[in-house]
């Protein structure tokens, strides 16, 4: 097959790609606009791949879309582009609604174009697999129920609003246009190579350069916690496997709040980072209750049971495997996130430009 992801250079997307090209012998087209957040060496290891190739483009740039699809031809289109920081979207909410809602339509109608210019074979292959998050259903009440496919949205914030509204352009356009589309939603993720503003490698970097680990409130938040490469696994079984106009939940079945996953990150600097910065006792010493952020959402937790009876998914990690290893990447790999905080992976251009 021949996939196109739409942000694969992005957390998710650059899991989502390295799980594709690791394990299969599909062909990958990764579309990234390379904002702040996208970062090609997360792909370093499969850049070289003869089945990968790239293009700097930009989901609200309608021609040069049409122009990736004419010469790619793509089979499957996963879309992850999106921006994706509550905090940010609170600072800058009309990147969100740009971004989010303006680059899916694009996406879609392009999407559409080409789908009905294929031959019958090829159209009934076709999947637009558009990934979306939990926060578009908002707050849990209780600490018992569980979102489902069904729960109605209820978006806190601008980003969550900005996913809300694409989710819908989504199935409108399987509605009224007969698109073929797989929607999923996941809880928050975690794992090697996220970006520094995300909490946990936040927290990991902070403690281990002696700084103050920021918890909104009281830390009491709860979520439920994805390890990417599960995320990544379970998605490709949506694109290949799920059935098109249905919607799929992803869950990690890890229920934490906030300031048990930070008391989590320190135990495990105390057995891994023994040697602390100078004038720290104890990495838990740094924890600093802050301000609570506008709207913050009380507790989200996914009822995955759907994509596990219909497709056969579970995740493989618990967060306490899951994150072991999450730490254990950050001080193997401290190349990759000096790179990040001096912001020179932002000079990074690599591997397979599209038609070279």
């Amino acid at each position: 097959m021949k996939i196109l992801v739409t942000g694969g250079a992005g957390f998710i997307g650059s899991a989502v790609i390295r799980n594709i090209l690791s394990n299969t012998g599909d062909k990958v087209l990764n579309l990234d606009k390379l904002t702040y957040a996208g970062n090609l060496s997360s792909l370093v290891e499969v850049s070289s791949s003869a089945n990968y190739q790239f293009a700097e483009v930009d989901i609200c740039d309608r021609a040069a879309l049409e122009d990736v699809f004419q010469a790619f031809q793509p089979d499957k289109i996963m879309h992850l582009a999106a921006e994706s920081h509550v905090d940010r979207s609170i600072d800058s909410p009309g990147e969100f609604v740009q971004t989010n809602l303006i680059g899916t339509y694009n996406l879609l109608e392009v999407a559409r174009a080409y789908w009905e210019g294929l031959s019958d074979v090829r159209k009934s292959d076709f999947i637009f697999h558009h990934i979306s998050t939990d926060e578009v259903y908002g707050d849990l009440d209780g600490d018992d129920n569980l979102f489902l496919e069904t729960t109605p949205y209820a978006p806190s914030s601008p980003y969550s609003a900005s996913k809300a509204g694409s989710d819908h352009l989504v199935r409108a356009w399987y509605r009224t246009f007969g698109l073929p589309i797989v929607i999923t939603n996941c809880s928050n993720n975690y794992g090697p190579y996220h970006f520094p503003e995300k909490l946990i490698p936040h927290i990991i970097l902070n403690a281990i350069h002696g700084k103050s680990l920021p918890v909104y409130g009281d830390g009491s938040q709860i979520r439920d916690w994805l390890h990417v490469e599960d995320h990544a696994r379970a998605l490709y079984k949506v694109v290949t496997e799920g059935e098109v106009g249905e919607t799929y939940n992803i869950g990690g079945h890890n229920e934490k709040k906030n300031i048990e996953v930070v008391n989590t990150v320190c135990e495990l600097l105390e057995e891994l980072a023994p040697e602390k910065p100078k004038g720290v006792n104890l990495y838990t010493d740094l924890i600093e209750f802050v301000k609570d952020r506008p709207g913050h959402d009380r507790r989200y937790a996914i009822d995955a049971g759907k994509i596990e009876r219909e497709l056969g998914w579970v995740p493989a990690e618990t967060f306490e495997s899951g994150i072991r290893k999450t730490v254990q990447w950050y001080f193997e790999n401290p190349e990759w996130w000096h790179n990040v905080l001096d912001g020179s992976y932002r000079l990074q251009r690599m591997g397979g430009k599209l038609n070279e």
